[in-house]
């Protein structure tokens, strides 16, 4: 799920290790990284479409891009799995920096992180870099329930599927004087509300754009429409998604960010994002 992100001021657990003597690990440098032929990511652990495991394989675009990166590298992808903390600043300390209590290290870079002056501001261990993606949240319906573009107090009275304690879970419930807070339906994730949703369990769902047009993909509904004016008083236009690598890893990051205007340019990216059923949308702050 997209939490992390949904609830930071971007928007928007533990990948974490000591060393013999009780000192953290440190992420190794562009030239460490080389030596060692390998380059160890951060994931999202049941972050679908963007990493997830189906039957039992880790995949998803950080998943693809992580390989991606490691190749541009000319080393080998070591992709670990990060359950999310209580902030994106507890997920950058324990991914990237510092470190925890379960005995993995951390990691060289960190992939989907806000990508948000203020956040970067106060998370000064890290140097939050390459921007690779603009997301955003969506409402859709299935076709014939829901007028999808009408104002949400008409959804009164129908199944409206969200993450639970998510900015979509407290708009519906909290806005409109709370008219539509009995039709909210809560699930563990954004994926699991928009596969409700195709499966018959509510007749509509507000999520992350990519969680829709994922479960879309994955599911081949084609009874599913979206809604394509803004929602009034929502308070979230979107954010930028990028990546992380400690502060004095920045020749690392110089190396990624490269290899990721390569991928761009030449439509590497936009393919990734397209196997797994997402329109790739440029981040803001990539220009």
């Amino acid at each position: 799920m997209d939490r992390r992100a949904f609830l930071s001021s971007a928007a928007a657990a533990a990948l974490v290790g000591y060393i013999s003597g009780g000192q953290a690990a440190k992420a190794a440098p562009l030239d460490k990284v080389r030596e060692l032929g390998v380059l160890r990511v951060a994931v999202y652990k049941d972050n679908r479409p963007w990493s997830w495991r189906k039957d039992g394989k880790l995949t998803g675009i950080d998943v693809d891009l992580a390989q991606a990166l490691a190749k541009g590298l000319g080393v080998r992808a070591d992709v670990a799995e990060l359950v999310a903390d209580e902030s994106a600043d507890d997920d950058l300390r324990n991914g990237v920096w510092k470190g925890g209590l379960l005995g993995f290290q951390p990691a060289d870079i960190m992939l989907h992180v806000p990508f948000d002056r203020p956040f970067a501001a106060r998370n000064d261990q890290v140097a939050i870099i390459a921007p690779y993606y603009r997301e955003s949240f969506q409402f859709a319906a299935v076709k014939g329930e829901i007028d999808v573009n009408a104002p949400p107090t008409q959804y009164r009275g129908k199944r409206l599927a969200v993450e639970i304690d998510s900015i979509p879970d407290f708009y519906l419930i909290g806005t409109f004087g709370g008219i539509l807070a009995r039709d909210v339906v809560h699930f563990p994730g954004g994926t699991e509300a928009v596969t409700a949703l195709t499966d018959g369990r509510a007749d509509g769902a507000l999520a992350s754009r990519a969680q829709i047009e994922a479960v879309l993909h994955d599911s081949g509904a084609t009874n599913i429409v979206r809604r394509t004016s803004p929602l009034p008083a929502f308070t979230s236009a979107g954010w930028d998604i990028g990546m992380a690598v400690k502060e004095n890893s920045r020749n690392l990051g110089d190396a990624i960010e490269t290899i990721l205007a390569d991928m761009t340019q030449s439509g590497a990216l936009k393919a990734i994002f397209e196997r797994h059923g997402v329109v790739y949308a440029p981040a803001v702050a990539a220009g």
